[in-house]
């Protein structure tokens, strides 16, 4: 890749960071995240509009197709500044449904009009999608939909093909569980929806990108929640001294920041990867890779962040505390650290014996 594309993409990456501010406030502040909190939706729709009008649910979509066809270093920067602000809309949901619909997209979901979600995964504890369809209808149900009930559309995966369904649709019920950020985790339910299905190749590798740029935003999330812990160990007093300087929790608090410049480094090594054309083992296995380390280090800073407040870290009263429900909520999408490196062990097995 030559020097012009590498300036490309990095100034690409600063005007999508720049127009994220209109979601993402630069002082961090947290009030419009509470108040979307146990609101039945779990997010606010005129955000999903704001973010339609800048164009992210276009951002896999090619340039020809009316999309901005933009890649995953861009992708990365964008999903790390929302997870920072512990954003709640399901903007990666509608990035997966551009970019298996391409053209088809309907009119509605570009202006921003319409919430269209992704829903491919069959079964918790499986990354399965070739689920749902059966005689030409839709049957069966898919998992861990953020935000059904605010939806108005759905691009469902099945081995059939894609299907564009209507949340009122005949047959279709969607079953609804707060989770512990305060919003929720759906379930569709189908019994003989009809529909048309459209052909679509490219499942695999939208899910791949989709689970590198939900590892960025693990990444903003625990990068965020650090830096509130570093803050409050310089101003919380212990014998007269901020607990900061002592020796064991300035070992603890260099671990972290160690596990997550390493993380940060897989995730952009592997998104140049696949905006340079890796080929598809390694795609997969950088995709793994990066959502196992991230899945991990969101954890390691909530488990350390609890310890370091004290009792207070899971308040909801304290800001740590929302980072710390979020990153237990969204640390086991697109595939639990058990599943990436069951996946991981397979491939290698494979590789072994080949």
């Amino acid at each position: 890749m030559d020097a012009s594309m590498n300036e490309d993409w990095q100034d690409n990456a600063r005007m999508i960071v720049e127009s994220a501010r209109a979601v993402v406030p630069a002082d961090g502040a947290l009030s419009r995240v509470r108040k979307a909190r146990f609101n039945g939706l779990g997010f606010d729709p005129k955000v999903m509009q704001q973010a339609a009008e800048l164009g992210w649910p276009l951002m896999w979509i090619g340039e020809e197709a009316g999309g901005l066809g933009l890649g995953l270093r861009e992708t990365c920067a964008l999903m790390e500044v929302l997870g920072r602000g512990l954003v709640p809309e399901p903007v990666l949901s509608t990035m997966m449904a551009g970019a298996l619909l391409q053209e088809a997209l309907p009119e509605t979901v570009m202006t921003g009009e319409a919430v269209i979600l992704t829903a491919w995964q069959d079964a918790t504890g499986a990354l399965t999608w070739q689920g749902g369809a059966e005689a030409g209808h839709l049957t069966g149900p898919k998992v861990n939909l953020r935000g059904a009930a605010g939806a108005d559309l759905f691009a469902i995966v099945t081995g059939a093909g894609l299907a564009i369904v209507p949340r009122s649709a005949e047959g279709l019920n969607i079953e609804t569980a707060e989770t512990l950020d305060g919003g929720t985790m759906d379930r569709l339910h189908m019994t003989g929806v009809a529909a048309d299905f459209l052909p679509c190749t490219q499942v695999d590798t939208v899910l791949q990108d989709a689970t590198l740029a939900h590892s960025a935003y693990l990444l903003g999330l625990a990068d965020r929640a650090l830096e509130i812990t570093l803050d409050y160990l310089r101003v919380r007093k212990q014998f007269d001294r901020p607990i900061g300087s002592f020796q064991a929790l300035q070992h603890r608090a260099t671990e972290m920041k160690i596990q997550l410049e390493l993380t940060r480094a897989a995730i952009a090594a592997t998104a140049r990867r696949f905006d340079t054309g890796a080929d598809v083992a390694t795609r997969a296995a950088g995709a793994a890779r990066c959502k196992l380390r991230a899945a991990d280090l969101a954890m390691l800073v909530s488990r350390e962040a609890v310890q370091m407040h004290g009792a207070m870290g899971i308040t909801d009263e304290a800001d740590i505390g929302l980072f710390v429900r979020k990153a237990m909520t969204e640390a086991n999408l697109f595939g639990s650290p058990r599943q990436q490196r069951r996946l991981l062990a397979t491939r290698l097995d494979q590789e072994e014996a080949a």
